[in-house]
């Protein structure tokens, strides 16, 4: 072996020699320049810049290091171009020396972050004292981020509109500088938000990564680019928002549930319709946490976090499912407690009054387990949208997106079963077949729409529009794979007179409307209950009324908008501003931040829309909402939201099955 002695050496001695220009001694030379002039002499771990001191170029600097180190991932670095032409012009080894003509230089750190991880652990009671010090609940750190959020938008969208408005070539631009070339015009009028700057705050005491001491201190901020800094950012948040989500269920357990007064007052059945698996999703909450907090002690500059994501969401998060499943029955015990015990609700209405809630009902820490399951898939979105391109981390960050995404699906699933098979019951037990009994109840079918129109009699040439009865009342039942049509009787029942499968049914709105038959639509039945065509002339109250109606009956009709799935680049879009809860089975809760494609509008101020991050479509007031205004916002945010559901690449696909055929294989 041509290398035996230098290797035995270095094994005795663990240090290897760095040479003057190489990449890591000009990363550490940038983060003390300030330190090193002046007091070379007396620090010689920092020796001073070689321009200043041409002697101390040809000499090695020493590190110490392990003997073994597994692989660590590798960042974008910002480099020095003085230092490269020092480097070039220098007879001194540098970036441009080989393993083969020093082989000194063969097993010495190569990029910057191997020598970040050696040089900037974070110590472990700095972490641990920075969780506790978390003054935010998460539901306040949940409703300040969100309008955050909605701001930044807000800011970004005005400024490239008015440099688009000021510039015409603003197109050719790059994004990031065209805001600075000439002042922004007046964006158009919004409802007033209040202006926060949450994570910046110091008196919220939930910093950002970059704020840290820790990180301002050890020069990390000279090295990495911004697209690594925001992806720091985003990791930080994920692991911090968790650390504020435990301190609230820690809450939640140790002032409500545990309190002496409400065991007494609470059968032990009610305490666990109300209280659930909390005491589970807290267990997992806390190891989860735990690991995250591991990762961030390894070193200051966070290598992933979406690998403990995956672990955790195929793993451990099941527990969310059980305790969001139990939310109908939750909210039910909860409301009949408040109005049936008056000892609970004057107990609960002291404890709530407690600073140690901030003000915060009971009602917001009851809801934080299914709040932080989908709060954090945004998470990871975030960070997705962050990492570099068919990159390991995009990869593991896919992965635990997908996992993510099965463990909230299941949790929507679990509360609509609850909710869905007692309405079924309920509506079977009001209807009277006047035709051939339809069996109703059905564990794959659900009410998607039920309501009153009025049915046009008879054909309108035959009659003339001032016709008393030229309309009827009738009342449809809706569900996601038959259409029943009834006339309502008394005793609060429903005739049956029609039926017909969703998949028959076709809705067309009518040309030329007059006043009389404004709102009036056609619905054919292309095989009713008599196996007959059959078709219905009907009038709604509003005009958002009758779209909402024809696109409930009919999914598949074309709409005013193109949805986004159809991959064009550009889409009316709206952001949410007010929250919106779903009043109707065809409407869509809305939350803070949302973003949406529109996909129909009415002119009486109702939206058809379809939310990017989970595909779900419904309608909603516009007034909830503000439009995004400038296409260039409107086009990335069609971009990410492609990024972060597009199908696994088929090389990923075929290396994930032979992983298991592998395994299967071993077995």
């Amino acid at each position: 072996m041509p290398h035996t002695d230098q290797e035995a050496q270095d094994k005795a001695s663990h240090t290897k020699p760095i040479q003057r220009n190489s990449t890591f001694n000009r990363a550490v030379r940038l983060r003390s320049r300030g330190k090193a002039r002046g007091t070379s002499e007396g620090n010689p771990g920092y020796p001073a810049d070689p321009l200043e001191n041409e002697n101390s170029v040809n000499e090695p600097l020493t590190l110490n290091l392990p003997q073994s180190r597994k692989h660590l991932w590798r960042i974008p670095i910002q480099t020095d171009p003085g230092a490269k032409r020092t480097s070039e012009s220098s007879s001194t080894p540098g970036n441009g020396a080989t393993p083969e003509e020093f082989p000194a230089l063969a097993d010495s750190p190569t990029t910057l972050t191997e020598a970040l991880q050696m040089i900037h652990p974070i110590p472990a009671d700095s972490w641990r004292n920075l969780i506790e010090q978390i003054g935010l609940l998460y539901q306040e750190y949940r409703d300040k981020s969100t309008l955050q959020e909605i701001e930044t938008r807000r800011q970004q969208d005005a400024e490239i509109q008015g440099a688009a408005d000021g510039c015409p070539s603003s197109e050719e631009a790059p994004e990031e500088d065209e805001g600075e070339e000439e002042e922004p015009a007046s964006p158009p009028e919004r409802k007033a938000l209040p202006q926060i700057c949450l994570l910046s705050n110091p008196h919220s005491r939930f910093n950002l990564w970059q704020d840290l001491p820790e990180i301002q201190s050890s020069g990390v901020l000279d090295i990495l680019q911004p697209e690594e800094i925001r992806l720091q950012e985003a990791m930080f948040e994920l692991i911090t928002s968790e650390a504020s989500y435990y301190k609230s269920l820690n809450l939640l357990v140790s002032h409500f549930m545990e309190n002496e007064r409400l065991k007494k007052i609470l059968h032990p059945s009610e305490a666990h319709i109300l209280f659930s698996n909390v005491l589970d999703v807290m267990a997992v909450s806390e190891r989860f946490l735990l690991e995250l907090e591991r990762r961030m002690e390894e070193n200051i500059v966070i290598s992933d976090v979406c690998d403990i994501v995956y672990r955790y969401a195929a793993d451990h998060f099941s527990v969310y499912i059980t305790y969001v499943s139990n939310q109908t029955y939750q909210e039910r015990t909860y409301k009949q407690l408040l109005q049936e015990k008056a000892a609970f609700r004057e107990l609960i209405a002291q404890l709530e009054l407690d600073p140690k809630c901030r003000g915060l009902p009971l009602s917001s820490f009851l809801i934080l387990p299914f709040q932080r399951i989908t709060r954090l898939k945004l998470l990871v979105q975030n960070i997705l949208k962050r990492v570099e391109e068919r990159s390991e981390r995009e990869g593991t960050a896919l992965d635990a997106h997908k996992e993510l995404e099965l463990v909230v699906k299941a949790c929507n699933e679990g509360v609509r079963k609850m909710s869905r098979t007692e309405q079924m019951i309920s509506i079977q037990k009001k209807m009277e077949f006047k035709i051939k009994s339809v069996p109703i109840i059905s564990h794959s079918r659900w009410l998607l729409k039920q309501g009153e129109l009025q049915q046009m009699s008879g054909p309108k040439t035959s009659r003339t529009l001032r016709t008393k009865k030229l309309f009827r009342e009738i009342y449809l039942f809706l569900f996601n794979d038959l259409l029943v049509i009834c006339r309502q009787i008394p005793g609060d029942k429903y005739q049956v007179f029609d039926s017909a499968p969703r998949g028959l049914l076709r809705a067309e709105e009518l040309e030329d409307q007059g006043q009389t038959l404004a709102n009036v639509f056609i619905l054919r039945l292309l095989e009713n209950s008599d196996d007959r065509e059959a078709t219905y002339m009907l009038k709604a109250s509003s005009q958002s009324e009758m779209k909402r109606w024809m696109t409930s009956l009919a999914p598949n009709r074309r709409t005013k908008f193109v949805s986004f799935t159809s991959r064009l680049l550009d889409c009316p879009q709206v952001q949410c501003v007010h929250p919106y809860v779903a009043q109707q089975p065809d409407e869509l809760t809305l939350e803070l931040a949302d973003i949406l494609n529109i996909l129909d509008k009415t002119e009486d101020g109702w939206i058809f829309g379809e939310r990017l991050h989970d595909q779900e479509r419904g309608w909603f007031p516009s007034n909830m909402t503000e439009e995004i205004l400038n296409p260039k916002i409107r086009s990335q945010n069609l971009k990410e939201c492609f990024r972060v559901h597009k199908m696994d690449d088929p090389q990923r696909s075929q290396n994930k099955d032979r992983r298991k055929l592998g395994s299967r294989n071993r077995q």
